[in-house]
């Protein structure tokens, strides 16, 4: 059976549980085509208290994709001349929290959410994916 695309997913991470999610957000235009594409990484570290979100944001924009879907997958960012990630993949998100802890962001440091730019983070991401 497979999996609920609502239902958060857990990583576990040098020691230390998560649940994630992802959701894709645009603004429809009056012509009723979309603009302002963006995904958006949620991690919650677990147990539940013990630390805010860590939201990572890829916003589209010049030199940038973050579809919605058809042609490029669901949940793909990149850049049009440069690394990319699936962020569906549990290896994506992984690599995603390393980039960000290596920048600073610990978990239990902040009790209300941060939120990040994703961009600075994606080619040491995709990097670590190889």
């Amino acid at each position: 059976m497979p999996r609920h695309p609502r239902k958060p997913r857990r990583l576990v991470a040098d020691g230390r549980a998560y649940l994630w999610t992802l959701r894709h957000s645009h603004r429809m235009l009056d012509s009723g085509r979309s603009a302002d594409c963006r995904e958006t990484l949620t991690l919650y570290p677990q147990p539940a208290g013990t630390g805010g979100p860590l939201r990572i944001v890829f916003a589209g924009g010049p030199g940038r994709y973050v579809p919605g879907g058809f042609p490029l997958g669901s949940g793909d960012v990149g850049y049009v001349r440069g690394g990319s990630l699936n962020l569906h993949e549990p290896g994506a998100v992984r690599a995603l929290l390393d980039a960000a802890s290596a920048r600073g962001w610990q978990p239990g440091e902040e009790r209300r959410a941060v939120e990040v730019d994703g961009w600075p983070l994606l080619e040491a991401a995709a990097a670590a994916r190889g």
